[in-house]
């Protein structure tokens, strides 16, 4: 019997790419995916750099992209995977787009907003809380990150 990959990790797999993308770009290496069912119907690298914007994180772009794809703000039947836990304005934007569930793979320990400094998606006092996952390929969202920094500092360690 094959086992099919988990989608979660396909997923990441996806998100991955896009964050190898974002750091070709000079971009910090995030990537998300959202999917619906087994389609995806949004993805997103950090764009900051090249679009002169400060909310373009890729979770960002991805929900626009997913808003768009299927015609509706209200995400709720989505799973956003993301490759580093989303800071305080993500986070605030998966309770306000309803998502449904969220997955990443490391937390980030400066702006964590899904269980490191805040817990945004559970918090009860607000009007929608999600699901978290985290760890998912949590070594290579980490590596990605680590070998970005360390290219930018001209560190060998």
């Amino acid at each position: 019997m094959v086992l099919e990959t988990p989608p979660d990790e396909a997923m990441m797999d996806e998100a991955l790419a896009l964050a190898r993308a974002a750091a070709a770009d000079g971009e910090i290496p995030v990537g998300a995916v959202i999917y619906h069912g087994e389609t995806i119907v949004g993805r997103g690298g950090n764009r900051r750099e090249v679009d002169s914007d400060p909310t373009a994180h890729a979770e960002i772009v991805a929900l626009r992209e997913a808003g768009q794809a299927l015609k509706t703000w209200r995400l709720d039947e989505c799973t956003l995977v993301v490759t580093l836990e989303p800071c305080p304005m993500c986070a605030g934007a998966l309770v306000n787009a309803r998502v449904g569930r969220l997955v990443f793979g490391v937390s980030d320990p400066k702006a964590g907003a899904a269980g490191t400094l805040y817990e945004i998606p559970s918090d009860e006092r607000l009007n929608h809380r999600l699901p978290v996952t985290g760890g998912v390929q949590a070594d290579a969202c980490l590596n990605l990150l680590q070998t970005f920094f360390r290219s930018r500092r001209g560190s060998t360690r």
